[in-house]
């Protein structure tokens, strides 16, 4: 059968070096890219039912991409069926699926390009915010506020509510076009993709932490600071972006790695 190497060294995308590399991002995002190489070898058989693949770590030095990257692949072959994550232990082949009719659609965004375009858009949103904000609008914050203190174990109705303070948060400037975006970008979070990341990193102690990046952010516009509710806005997304980087289970040395994958890389 040969090891997965092997086969990945007959692709057109692998240098001469033996290292997983793209020549030129082609119109599909690289994490379906990557989803489709690892596909194929499971339906080739070259990844047997109940293989376990090495961790995140590991196969993003094979690939040569970023460990988000690699995240958003998996993701989308757990949806499809082609793999189950089991936290704590690692990352296994299941048995061939039926063709999956909740798999992403070929042009959705993975949740880390979202947060970069909300990083560019929502920071800028907060720092106009800080500038127009009167008294009524923070009333509307805090409001939002208490209802998130007492929604913090109900993902679906925390999920509502810290959309709605993005949305508060952009209505301050009283611009629809801005309102739509920010409401359409945290509504592309209601789907089965988004649906099964989240299962792994969000919970109770997820929402309080994001509920407090809230309050910071709320301070910040109530003091009519724009540098500092900027700063606020982006210290949650970043915080958002590690909270959904956390491993998704051991990283195991290479001595429980069996020999044909210790040679991908090399």
């Amino acid at each position: 059968m040969g090891n997965w190497y092997d086969h990945l060294a007959t692709w057109p995308q692998v240098a001469s070096t033996g290292i997983m590399m793209f020549s030129a991002v082609e119109s599909r995002r690289l994490y379906r890219q990557v989803a489709d190489q690892m596909r194929a070898l499971i339906e080739r058989g070259e990844l047997a039912h109940g293989s376990r693949l090495p961790a995140e770590r590991e196969l993003a030095q094979m690939f040569g991409v970023s460990r988000p990257t690699i995240r958003e692949a998996l993701i989308v072959l757990e949806v499809e069926g082609f793999i189950d994550i089991r936290m704590g232990s690692g990352i296994y082949v299941t048995a061939r699926p039926a063709p999956a009719a909740d798999a992403p659609p070929e042009d959705f965004e993975g949740p880390f390009e979202l947060l970069r375009a909300r990083a560019v858009v929502e920071c800028a949103i907060a720092e106009e915010a800080a500038r127009l904000a009167r008294p009524e609008h923070i009333s509307v914050l805090d409001d939002n506020l208490a209802r998130m203190a007492a929604a913090l174990e109900d993902r679906r109705l925390a999920l509502a509510i810290d959309r709605e303070f993005h949305v508060i948060v952009s209505s301050i400037i009283a611009n629809q076009t801005l309102n739509r975006f920010v409401g359409s970008i945290h509504d592309m979070r209601m789907t089965p993709y988004f649906e099964k990341l989240a299962s792994y990193f969000e919970n109770t102690e997820t929402w309080r932490a994001a509920m407090e990046e809230h309050r910071v952010i709320r301070d910040a516009i109530a003091l009519g600071d724009p540098a500092a509710a900027r700063a606020a806005m982006r210290a949650h997304l970043d915080q958002s972006q590690l909270r959904l980087s956390a491993s998704f289970g051991e990283e195991p040395s290479d001595s429980t790695i069996p020999a044909a994958w210790r040679r991908v890389g090399r």
